[in-house]
């Protein structure tokens, strides 16, 4: 491992994206969403993407050099056309919108359509925390997950993301978790570190159980909490790609994979003005001072911090290093 600044990371990030085709302002908004996965220790989210989003930008699977297009074609409702590029840069466009349209009406939507993994959603659900509106953010992903009993992949492990202001300016609480067990990147890394993972994060073609990677990525991952997780899992599927008009998991192909058809994944996420009510922060307060009470217990994503700098694997540094030189 190296120890590396995040002022780094994202400089390397950056110059590795534009050597391989992106325009200098999108590059650096995928960099600050690589810079912000380091900080915080998702490495998933982080580094560990920046040789596909290279390759894809070669390919042409995913489009370095096209600006979104943004529209509001209802009053509570902003749509981003992301017309096969970073989802980051598309929703840099449309968020200024969609926090106005947040405010006026007191809660809107924000449908990110036709982009290309947003990775970490939790990048996202954040800036729009940090704008003062609660947050709940859900995209899909290439299919990885079978029905409970079931073998034939369904969904992916569609994310969500949810986030809550804290009045001045900063994030009372943040979470954001697959609807699987566990993240398909955990799984991919222990395959790459000759690991065995977990049993109950995955079952093999035949829907056993498995403690292979191999075996499990050949297989399907499962859902937190059987049918509950299930559940979740389609509810994302559903508002990412039918909101946004985007494919629907069985029409993603892998998502590191250099060539292909591009992801056209949507991300959709609601905007909620906590004021409405008039009494949310006293509730979140009173939830927050019961878990307080207990030594250990926490908030989820409360008062959390970023490293710098970070640990780094070698090998990644030295790849990302490569990327950037062209």
């Amino acid at each position: 491992m190296v120890k590396v600044s995040l002022a780094e990371i994202e400089e390397v990030t950056r110059a590795a994206l534009v050597a391989h085709g992106a325009e200098a302002w999108i590059a650096g908004e995928v960099a600050r969403a690589v810079r912000v996965a380091e900080g915080y220790g998702n490495r998933i989210c982080g580094l560990y993407y920046l040789e596909s989003y290279c390759q894809q930008l070669t390919s042409g699977r995913v489009k370095g050099d096209v600006e979104p297009e943004v529209s509001r074609p209802r009053p509570g409702a902003v749509v981003v056309d992301a017309r096969l590029g970073f989802a980051q840069p598309a929703f840099s466009r449309g968020l200024p919108e969609a926090v106005a349209a947040a405010r006026e009406c007191g809660v809107a939507s924000l449908a990110i359509c036709h982009a290309h993994t947003c990775t970490s959603l939790g990048f996202f659900t954040e800036q729009i925390a940090r704008d003062g509106l609660i947050a709940l953010g859900m995209t899909n992903a290439s299919p990885i997950v079978a029905p409970p009993g079931g073998k034939t992949r369904v969904i992916g492990t569609n994310p969500i993301s949810f986030a809550v202001p804290d009045g001045e300016g900063g994030i009372a609480m943040l979470f954001d978790q697959s609807t699987t067990t566990v993240a398909l990147g955990k799984i991919t890394m222990a395959k790459a570190a000759g690991e065995k993972i977990p049993e109950g994060w995955a079952v093999d073609a035949d829907g056993t159980p498995t403690t292979d990677p191999e075996a499990a990525l050949g297989g399907s991952l499962v859902s937190m909490g059987g049918y509950k997780g299930w559940g979740f899992g389609l509810m994302a599927e559903l508002l990412a790609a039918g909101m946004t008009g985007s494919r629907a998991a069985p029409d993603i192909g892998p998502l590191k994979a250099p060539d292909g058809a591009p992801h056209d994944i949507g991300d959709y996420y609601l905007l909620i003005d906590p004021g409405l009510s008039g009494a949310f922060q006293d509730r979140f307060a009173r939830i927050a001072e019961m878990v307080a009470q207990d030594e250990g217990a926490r908030i989820p994503g409360a008062g959390r911090q970023p490293a710098d700098p970070v640990e780094v694997d070698d090998h990644a540094w030295k790849q990302a290093q490569a990327l950037a030189a062209g």
